[in-house]
């Protein structure tokens, strides 16, 4: 049971994946795309190549458990990506997950250049993680 990961931006969209046993999360790729139908494309291509049976979207929650400014999109992006490939999508709060994967690069001493084009793919898998290690508990 593969299960994709989104953390959701208008500029870039990081991507992971589990492994088959829907236990670990890894990083797969950004997608650097402005427009928005080719961004919800490439997402469509990747969860079938990749032949996932549910889409975790990133849900952006202010500290309060309030929703953010970008949440409407995010849960527009998983509506669409529900109704276009049939995929069970799930909305998962994403709340420190960008701040965590710039940490996780700082200390594995990344240089800011190298650090912007992978902190969306670790956060994405960093809401992948969170999302599978809450279905181990039950």
């Amino acid at each position: 049971m593969k299960v994709l990961g989104i953390d959701y931006g208008e500029a870039r969209c990081g991507i992971s994946v589990s492994d088959p046993l829907g236990i670990t999360a890894q990083p797969l790729t950004t997608i650097s795309e402005k427009d928005f139908s080719k961004q919800i494309e490439k997402i469509i291509e990747i969860a079938k190549e990749q032949n996932v049976s549910e889409i975790v979207v990133g849900l952006p929650k202010n500290m309060n458990g309030t929703l953010g400014e970008r949440a409407e999109k995010s849960m527009e992006v998983a509506k669409i990506l529900e109704e276009k490939t049939g995929i069970k999508t799930i909305l998962w709060d994403e709340r420190l997950s960008s701040a965590s994967a710039h940490r996780a690069l700082e200390e594995g001493l990344v240089s800011g250049k190298k650090r912007k084009g992978l902190v969306d793919k670790i956060a994405s898998s960093i809401i992948l993680q969170s999302y599978l290690d809450s279905k181990k508990m039950y």
